[in-house]
């Protein structure tokens, strides 16, 4: 499995870095940076105005751990918020930056004790791959619902609650969030065939030398950018005056007080519900997404475990939003065309400019940012994570996968969707070994 060696030469660790960061394609790369947008900035956003969390000081940290990742890896891992604590902290008034924070840091210590010690690549090696699918099915379809929301309603994500149908026309009407739909589809499809091989590709361009031309002619369209752009320039003309509310200049970097008390309620309301997701869809989700989507370059469970755990034992000690890996982030990027770590390591480029030069200012641009097109973004990345569950072959995965999905869906818990697929997977496998058992005492019997 590929990860960090330390004890690289320094030429040789130099020309990996090198490769890890090289595009495959500019415009590729760059519109893949916008695949999990839809997912980061509604849930900074809801964090910002909630609970005042320092954006500036986020963004860098953000940033400077989405070059770091892509380095390491060589493919575009994303860096999102961690969900279930910021969901925790938007829905209780007592649940603050302290105790925001102290909940990131004891999930990162967590993450890291378990890879340090390898038990996270020894769970990653005993769950079966029915119930991964099963719950990167759920975080799909959960993602997909969450951003017809976004398009059919609007939004208060400072109190993440929806407010009403959204109007048809406008700068953040329905019409605008469902023509750039169409044209994401049109421009981008259903997506590549991963288990296509370069033979069926050759012959299939030697027929038809046009329709190869109008791919790479619609490949090289960065969709999810010029939708990200139009947003922006969008924002700006919804408020004009938030041109006059903008300050220059990085928020300052203050380490944050963390009392007793917020110790201890960030660990029983922010890192209990939180270490499932992060176990399940931030580690080993991940890793075998990345198995799936880039051959080659599978990734151990240890190795993705430790990087959560560093970046939140780091950053939000300085306020910087607790934030993990993501399947959906990863699957979102793929769709748009993020095939390297430049791809990410761009983004996060992008994130400490605007955090060291707009700082908290940004948040005034972001709460004018169309909804409905963050919810365009999000809608295609859980639709591309949804579909890397199409490769269970037998009826028994596909009803393992399925229980997972449903209970993690109507639930709202990953945890209790695992332990159901679990429990139902030695279920089929005992039902299964008691009817080879029967049948081979009975073709015992049945010899002469």
């Amino acid at each position: 499995m590929e990860s960090p060696n330390l004890a690289e030469t320094p030429p040789t660790m130099a020309h990996k870095l090198k490769r890890n960061l090289t595009f495959r394609s500019k415009w590729a790369e760059l519109n893949g940076a916008m695949g999990d947008l839809g997912t980061y900035i509604p849930i900074v956003l809801a964090l910002t105005l909630a609970k005042d969390l320092n954006l500036g000081t986020t963004l860098i940290f953000t940033g400077a751990y989405n070059i770091v990742t892509g380095a390491i890896y060589g493919v575009p891992m994303p860096v999102q918020p961690m969900k279930s604590i910021a969901a925790a902290a938007i829905s209780d008034s007592g649940f603050n930056i302290p105790e925001i924070m102290a909940a990131g840091i004891c999930t990162g210590g967590v993450l890291l004790v378990l890879g340090a010690t390898g038990l996270m690549q020894l769970v990653y090696r005993l769950i079966p791959l029915s119930v991964v699918r099963g719950i990167q099915l759920a975080q799909g379809l959960s993602f997909a619902m969450s951003a017809v929301k976004y398009i059919r309603k609007v939004q208060d994500f400072s109190k993440s609650k929806s407010k009403g149908n959204r109007h048809w026309l406008g700068l953040d009407g329905l019409v605008l969030a469902l023509v750039c739909a169409c044209f994401i589809i049109f421009v981008n499809g259903a997506g590549e065939e991963r288990n296509e091989t370069e033979t069926d590709v050759v012959v299939d361009e030697e027929r038809n030398s046009k329709s190869k031309r109008m791919r790479r002619i619609m490949a090289s369209v960065p969709s999810a950018f010029i939708i990200f752009t139009l947003g922006v320039v969008l924002a700006f003309i919804r408020r004009p005056a938030v041109v006059k509310d903008i300050e220059f200049g990085p928020s300052s970097i203050e380490v944050v007080q963390i009392t007793r008390h917020a110790w201890k309620e960030g660990f029983i309301k922010g890192t209990i519900p939180q270490l499932p997701l992060s176990i399940l869809n931030s580690v080993i989700a991940v890793c075998k997404l990345s198995s799936d989507l880039f051959p080659g370059k599978e990734f151990s469970a240890t190795s993705v475990s430790i990087t959560v755990g560093l970046m939140n034992l780091v950053g939000c000690w300085f306020g910087a939003m607790p934030c993990c890996h993501g399947a959906g982030g990863l699957a979102g990027q793929y769709k748009f065309g993020g095939r390297s770590g430049g791809c990410v390591a761009i983004l996060g480029a992008a994130k400490m400019v605007l955090g060291l030069v707009l700082g908290t200012s940004l948040v005034i641009i972001l709460h004018q940012f169309p909804v409905g097109l963050l919810g365009v973004l999000l809608l295609f990345a859980g639709i591309e994570l949804a579909m890397t569950c199409r490769d269970m072959n037998s009826k028994g995965e596909v009803f393992v996968m399925l229980i997972c999905t449903a209970v993690s869906l109507v639930g709202s818990s990953a945890a209790i969707g695992f332990l159901s697929g679990i429990v139902v997977h030695l279920i089929l496998k005992l039902r299964d070994f008691g009817r080879d058992q029967s049948c081979s005492t009975i073709s015992i019997r049945a010899t002469p």
